[in-house]
């Protein structure tokens, strides 16, 4: 078998074993696997091939962890719409009492309404922004 051709399998077993696991590592590793292929057809050495084969996958490993890292910041649960299905939704307050509380009526039940520290509370539509408890934060929408 030409060496071409064994590093051109390797990526497709690679890239199949990625679609059973469901990870985006394998599929990073059968671009190097690729990238030792495309080196192999000119006929360079088989150290030549395994250093691309490393360099390029190894490379497209951490360009991927170093994304997937960034994006790691998750909204607390209080504040995660797939777990309260209330964030986002509307309330309508009447009037605000003197300490910085609402009584709204929302889903059929009596709900307590707070505002974020440092907003004056305004009557109107707003717009549920995180369960705390049995308590809603609010926004002015």
């Amino acid at each position: 078998m030409d060496e071409s051709t064994f590093w051109w399998v390797a990526a497709g077993l690679a890239v199949a074993a990625e679609l059973i696991t469901g990870t985006f590592y394998l599929l990073m590793l059968a671009t190097g696997l690729a990238a030792a292929a495309l080196v192999a057809a000119t006929g360079a050495p088989m150290a030549a091939q395994i250093t691309s084969a490393a360099l390029v996958g190894g490379s497209a490993v951490l360009v991927l962890r170093w994304a997937r890292s960034r994006n790691t910041q998750a909204p607390l649960s209080q504040a995660n719409r797939d777990i309260h299905l209330d964030i986002g939704q509307t309330v309508h307050i009447a009037q605000w009492d003197a300490n910085g509380s609402a009584q709204v009526h929302y889903r059929g039940a009596n709900w307590t309404a707070i505002h974020r520290a440092g907003v004056t509370p305004v009557a109107g539509e707003h717009r549920v922004v995180e369960v705390i408890g049995s308590r809603l934060l609010v926004d002015k929408t």
